[in-house]
């Protein structure tokens, strides 16, 4: 499973900018910047993104950091599950 990150761009002055630099550092997943997602509350109110189409919001930069790559984590278990079962 590859993860998608998206971030918006009318966020990045909650901080999200240098989230999603640093994970564009990671070739393991996909990050994509649009002009809007359309979560205009959220986006006012604190930095998040979408981690699969999965709404990840935080307090700050650094905790949106540890919740992506921890929603990664979850996502990654539960795709291995499915294989295990198959």
């Amino acid at each position: 499973m590859r993860p998608i990150v998206e971030f918006c761009a009318s966020n990045m002055h909650n901080g999200s900018d240098a989230v999603m630099r640093r994970l564009e550092e990671d070739p393991s997943m996909d990050v994509i910047e649009y002009g809007c997602l359309g979560n205009c509350g959220q986006c006012y109110m604190e930095p998040y993104a979408l981690v699969n189409g999965e709404i990840v919001g935080a307090s700050d930069a650094d905790e949106l950091y540890a919740l992506i790559m921890a929603k990664i984590k979850q996502l990654e278990s539960a795709f291995d599950f499915l294989d295990k079962m198959e």
